[in-house]
């Protein structure tokens, strides 16, 4: 058996420092809608933590310590939120801990419930040897039993976020004894591990459906637990005195949740929280550059516009080429993010580890987007294109930005701003929309669960977007790839995303929960989650 340990196996270590010039315009670009300025510093963004990390000496004892988001989670079901820090992650994994956990420093999965994870030589059967004497919130034992009704609880969720990954993946889940837990899979696949990573990995207790499926009760066996919820407004966790490893230094976690990311930079400043999350470029320069310290995960395709194939726009290839081709990402950061990050129209740009030069990409060509629409016009199309976005800063600017460009080769656009990411997530799951603004968000880390998830057909976040047979061949074959492999596979997959356009990206971002030097202990995890357990505050 091999043990599960390793740097993820199918993708290569993280990459250090990524050096990036923030590439704002300046005024003698003749570009039209650019508004010039200032040449922005250079940002450094780096995999895992920045900044200068506080050494706060001996930990101590006590403190309440506030987290900022702009999304509240709807609910704190693992099996019905993805597990990602902008939808309800960082508070689910510090409710639910999880099997295994991601380490940006190493590159590697290290235990946290599990006490270790083996593989079989093919990638086929995977061993979960549980922590002893682990215990949920109610007091009742976390054990083999436990995560298979957990496990198997998830995959029979209609809208699990990783529901396909499993059910299309895991032949069974066997309690061999108290602390072991033997899972088969259908077929190989090297990377199984790092799902026990994100959602399925977090172990829900049976209480928790106790009030049915409209009254989902958050008992897990994580670092906190749930001391109230107040609707709209936070989420306030208190320390689980029996956590595995040692009660938190902290008395209380509370998330709040405020209406925009400066927000939370302002409370932050004011010292009335601690902790912010934040994803839009020129608020994470500003915190690199005021040397504050925190934890980042670089994200493809976070900066995006999704595509509902059944709608008229959605449906011809060539008006999603059209409008592909309309927009200069460059201008989108001029305008909502001052130029900062790191506008492309490329899936991987440079920075990433799946970066390949030869791969054609799509270009900015407002000529051939006029082409390519009066084509589409000449067969009957109406030329009218429905854009959602939301209403905060850099999503209003976006919008404009966008139907200024469209409107600009031919198009004739209705703009609509939805007052909460809430409200976004709403639309693209009942797929109400013909283009919204979204963020497909693509992990360096582990590629194939999203691609799994949003670019394949049987995909439970497609939300209506174009997929193709040969697509979903090629994420079939990442999944079992060896190293070697994967880079060209990859390389595949975002031709196939540049001949077919199933949803256009502007910018990758770096997703960031950034604190002062009031903060240390913080640890990263995946999908830019943090936890709590070992923090404290300082001074």
């Amino acid at each position: 058996m091999r043990s599960i340990r390793w740097k993820q196996v199918g993708v290569a270590a993280l990459m250090g420092a990524l050096v990036l010039s923030g590439c704002a315009r300046d005024g003698t670009d003749d570009d039209a809608g650019t508004d010039g300025g200032a040449p922005q510093e250079e940002s450094v963004y780096t995999e895992g933590m920045v900044g200068p990390q506080t050494d706060g000496g001996e930990p101590q004892e006590g403190g309440n310590l506030t987290w900022t988001a702009f999304l509240e989670p709807r609910t704190l079901d693992p099996a019905a939120t993805i597990a990602s820090a902008s939808t309800g992650g960082v508070e689910m994994n510090n409710i639910f801990d999880t099997l295994m956990r991601y380490d940006a420093e190493s590159g590697e999965l290290v235990p946290q419930l599990a006490e270790s994870l083996e593989a079989n030589d093919d990638f086929t059967e995977f061993t979960i040897t549980l922590r002893s004497g682990l215990t949920f919130h109610d007091g009742t034992d976390l054990d083999a039993e436990a995560v298979k009704w957990s496990m198997e609880r998830y995959a029979a969720a209609e809208r699990a976020p990783e529901g396909l990954l499993w059910r299309t993946n895991v032949q069974s889940v066997e309690a061999v004894d108290a602390t072991t837990v033997k899972i088969t899979l259908n077929e190989r696949y090297p990377t199984f591990g790092n799902m026990l990573s994100t959602g399925p990995g977090m172990i829900v207790a049976e209480a928790s459906d106790a009030g049915g499926p409209e009254a989902f009760d958050a008992i897990g066996a994580g670092p906190f637990k749930v001391q109230s919820i107040s609707t709209g407004e936070a989420i306030t966790l208190e320390a689980f005195d029996d956590y595995w490893d040692g009660r938190p230094y902290l008395d209380t976690v509370r998330f709040a949740y405020l209406d925009n990311q400066q927000a939370g930079i302002d409370a932050m400043r004011n010292g009335d929280v601690q902790t912010v999350f934040l994803r839009d470029p020129d608020k994470v320069d500003e915190m690199l550059q005021e040397g504050k310290s925190g934890y980042v995960n670089m994200v493809a395709a976070s900066n995006a516009a999704i595509i509902n194939e059944s709608s008229d726009a959605g449906s011809d290839l060539r008006v999603r080429q059209a409008f592909a081709m309309a927009i200069d990402p460059q201008i989108i950061h001029d305008r909502a993010y001052d130029g900062t990050g790191i506008p492309t129209l490329r899936l991987f740009p440079e920075y990433s580890q799946w970066y390949n030069e030869s791969v054609p990409e799509l270009e900015y060509n407002p000529e051939e987007a006029k082409r390519l629409l009066e084509e589409a016009k000449a067969d009957g199309y109406t030329g009218k294109i429905h854009f959602i976005d939301g209403q905060d800063e850099g999503s209003r600017a976006t919008a404009l930005a966008v139907q200024a460009q469209l409107e600009a080769v031919g198009f004739e656009v209705e703009t609509e701003l939805l007052r909460t990411a809430a409200d976004q997530i709403t639309r693209a799951l009942a797929g109400d929309y013909e283009y919204l603004g979204w963020g497909v968000s693509i992990r360096e880390f582990d590629p194939y669960a999203k691609m799994a998830a949003a670019m394949h057909s049987e995909g439970t976040q497609v939300y209506g977007m174009p997929t193709t047979p040969e697509m979903d061949e090629l994420i079939e074959q990442l999944k079992a790839a060896e190293p070697d492999e994967a880079k060209e596979i990859m390389a595949e997959i975002e031709t196939q995303y540049v001949e077919t356009v199933p949803f256009i990206t502007w910018a990758p971002f770096a997703e960031a929960t950034m604190w002062g030097d009031n903060v240390s202990g913080v640890e990263g995890a995946s999908n830019s989650m943090v936890s709590f357990k070992k923090a404290f505050l300082v001074g």
